[in-house]
């Protein structure tokens, strides 16, 4: 009877496991006439938008943002979605400059902060100012996470964790597509 028992858990388990790969493979994969099939964009979006109540300096409509974010930009700054790890642009850019919002353009990070957290994401132990991001508690996935907004415009930056490296402890694991990158040597012209 146990081993009945034990086999029916093990299928049980075994069935579940593919379930969920297979929904994470749909959903990542999913084709909404926004996503197109390569690994560069696999963006797997969460359920829910940001939160209409909540006001941030930079304002825009829905149909606005629409207009000035490539579909990958909005399913991921307005709709809160996650790009796929290792694919995207700047997990292993090495290069010197700032990060910076892009659905505003608000100065995020530096890469003096950057790190190779090893999670396919770009990673950073601290923004270039406390006040340049904001949290949120995110509950999706049946799992509480606190979530990075950008403090300007409110878009869906990333998640911090608390398994970074010293000074501060933090993993604030971020999406390359909700932010562009400037080199150091384009900043010191535009500071001019």
């Amino acid at each position: 009877m146990k081993l009945k028992q034990s086999i029916i858990m093990k299928t049980l388990a075994i069935f579940v496991s593919i379930a969920l790969a297979a929904l994470f493979l749909i959903t990542a994969h999913s084709d909404e006439g926004v996503l197109e099939h390569n690994h560069t964009d696999n963006i797997m979006a969460t359920q829910t938008q940001p939160d209409p109540d909540k006001k941030y300096p930079y304002q825009k409509t829905e149909a606005e943002w629409k207009e000035i974010l490539t579909a990958k930009e909005f399913k991921i700054l307005r709709g809160k979605g996650t790009e796929a790890p290792w694919f995207n642009e700047y997990n292993d850019n090495k290069e010197e400059g700032l990060y910076v919002c892009a659905g505003c353009g608000q100065k995020l990070y530096s890469s003096e902060h950057k790190y190779n957290s090893r999670s396919g994401w770009p990673s950073f132990w601290k923004p270039l100012a406390d006040s340049l991001v904001a949290e949120e508690v995110d509950k999706s996935y049946f799992m509480t996470r606190t979530e990075i907004v950008c403090s300007n415009c409110g878009g869906h930056l990333g998640h911090v964790f608390d398994d970074g490296p010293e000074p501060t402890g933090l993993r604030y694991c971020m999406n390359s597509a909700a932010m562009d990158f400037i080199p150091k040597n384009k900043l010191a012209s535009k500071e001019q």
